[in-house]
């Protein structure tokens, strides 16, 4: 049974937009190319957008897109990680994908649309960088290798959205959470996260006593240590092991469509 979401943890569409800072604010502790797709873009492609991202902070709950609403901007995740929730008319809600510092926010722009039915919630806090939508739209529309390289992170992103599906339906709620721990840990650089079982609830789509019981079972196993909201991987080999088919097949095809992840 799907969980509700709560205003807490999602936080309010009044969050949208974030208050940015000019480019001039970052430093070597916040760059663009922590992002793996800005620092893929060719050379002068990158330096036609540069001057244009802004850093932002993306504090856990916040709310950057909600459905149906007119995408003001794009976002690339540099420390943070963003889910991707499909949210039902009674609250309910289920995460579809995560995005971290592999890719972006906001790919409807290029795709035919300014909308999406999706929900985009920071899951993990951090920082990451802006860029207003037209300029992105008008960059892609050169159809350079921008164009081509964004068409194969979308690619990926449709492998992950189907793969979770699949997996939600099919597999018990321990593999899918060894599944989304997995996929977290590729967009971090630490092996902690700080999640209440509430929020890993929200993003799986069950109920917060399956995660309890998910969780107790990884820890007493001595893969995880879980205490007051914070997860903390153990043993990542074993996570693995004990994972179902799902990672595999998303990481393998991130890998083939965007080398520069695997490097």
């Amino acid at each position: 049974m799907a969980a509700h979401t709560t205003a807490r943890n999602l936080g309010k569409a009044s969050s949208l937009p974030l208050r940015g800072r000019s480019p001039t604010a970052t430093s070597e502790r916040h760059s663009p190319h922590q992002n793996h797709l800005l620092d893929a873009l060719p050379r002068v492609d990158y330096e036609r957008l540069a001057s244009h991202l802004e850093l932002i902070p993306m504090r856990l709950g916040d709310v950057l897109y909600e459905p149906g609403i007119k995408l003001r901007y794009v976002y690339f995740p540099t420390t943070s990680i963003v889910s991707l929730l499909y949210v039902m008319e009674d609250g309910a809600s289920a995460e579809i994908a995560i995005v971290g510092n592999e890719g972006m926010l906001g790919i409807a722009l290029f795709m035919g649309g300014d909308t999406t039915p999706s929900r985009a919630v920071v899951q993990s806090a951090g920082h990451g960088f802006r860029l207003k939508a037209e300029l992105l739209k008008n960059e892609f529309g050169r159809f350079g290798p921008t164009m081509h390289l964004l068409l194969r992170y979308t690619q990926a992103l449709i492998t992950q959205m189907a793969q979770t599906a699949v997996c939600n339906r099919h597999h018990s709620v321990d593999q899918q959470l060894c599944r989304w721990l997995l996929l977290s840990l590729d967009r971090l650089q630490t092996n902690d996260l700080s999640m209440t079982q509430e929020l890993i609830a929200n993003m799986l789509g069950v109920r917060r006593e399956g995660v309890t019981e998910a969780a107790g079972k990884l820890q007493d196993a001595g893969l995880i240590r879980y205490r007051r909201g914070r997860i903390s991987v153990l043993d990542r080999p074993r996570l693995e092991a004990r994972v179902c088919e799902c990672y595999q097949v998303v990481k393998t095809e991130f890998d083939r469509l965007l080398p520069y992840l695997a490097k």
